[in-house]
């Protein structure tokens, strides 16, 4: 029996032309028709929501493996008995990366100091660093304990982290639970959330959160758009009280005439924090290595449904 595979790059496609898999290129956003039947689907998620459902359509599915942290969009299209694996371990470190220089270049202005450049003007800039500055870290997964671990030799003066649970990690430090973070959050000079999209998290940055907020504090979104209310985060950036950096946005991708591109403060990246060249080397070979262990009936890394 061959097993047919469902793959979004030819280089997928390459590595896994071997006795025994009959891989298929076909990518969820790309591909105009619906995707032939297949055994395994190995996808990224679809920019464009309305494409998820397809993942519903494919006959004869049996397994799904995602070339990303996140699952929530997939499980209301999984049909029963599928099961689903993830890449952990392949993205955590360069979305840690990117939020780092998300917050450096909000805290030292460099927007504004590449401005002055364009401008070519000479202008001595003060700015805010993360050295002796309250950081609220709002995650203790993957993400989020490597967001912390780079973090630290900067010097914070707190860096404080949160997550649904109190617990101790594995690291050692202490993860305060969420219903503790009002009595830090009007202290904090940069929030960062790593947490993903539950219906717990949904809006959980909402006006009333925002408003806690200190005065000039940095918000740093790398985990989900839903999480932030929108609209109560841009009438804060308007009003020039708060800053902003997003790799994340509600909606996404944030459509061309949307209101927070022109936001005063606030940077925007098209969620491409986990987008590296070694991001796609180490989620290539975990899918590599995911079908080749399926089609030998083995036990399968990251699983998330069984």
């Amino acid at each position: 029996m061959t097993l047919r595979v469902l793959v979004p790059w030819q280089r997928l496609v390459d590595e896994l032309t071997i006795p025994g898999i009959k891989p298929i290129l076909w990518h969820i956003n790309d591909d105009p028709e619906d995707a032939p039947p297949a055994d395994v689907l190995v996808t990224e998620r679809p920019s464009n929501p309305q494409l998820r459902s397809r993942v519903a359509r494919i006959k004869g599915l049996k397994h799904v493996h995602l070339l990303s942290l996140g699952y929530e969009w997939v499980l209301e299209h999984l049909p029963e008995e599928v099961t689903l694996t993830n890449s952990k371990g392949a993205v955590e470190v360069a979305t840690a990366e990117h939020c780092l220089a998300l917050i450096l270049a909000s805290l030292r202005q460099l927007p504004q100091v590449g401005q002055q450049q364009r401008e070519r003007q000479w202008t001595r800039t003060w700015s805010s660093s993360l050295h002796g500055s309250k950081v609220v870290l709002l995650g203790a997964g993957g993400v989020g304990s490597e967001i912390r671990s780079r973090l630290l030799p900067f010097k914070p003066a707190e860096l404080t982290v949160f997550a649904r649970t109190e617990r101790v990690h594995e690291q050692g430090f202490r993860i305060h639970s969420l219903d503790r973070l009002w009595a830090f959050l009007p202290l904090a000079d940069v929030v960062i959330i790593a947490l993903p999209h539950t219906q717990e998290t949904e809006q959980l940055i909402d006006a009333q959160f925002l408003s806690a907020m200190k005065n000039g504090s940095l918000l740093v979104n790398v985990g989900r758009g839903p999480i932030v209310d929108t609209g109560a985060m841009f009438l804060e950036l308007q009003s020039g009280r708060l800053h902003a950096a997003l790799d994340v946005t509600d909606p996404e991708p944030l459509p061309a005439d949307h209101p927070l591109w022109s936001a005063p403060n606030c940077i925007i990246t098209p969620h491409m924090a986990g987008d590296t060249g070694q991001f796609i080397s180490l989620v290539s070979e975990l899918a590599v290595n995911q079908v080749i262990d399926f089609v030998r009936g083995e036990e399968l890394a990251n699983r998330v449904i069984n």
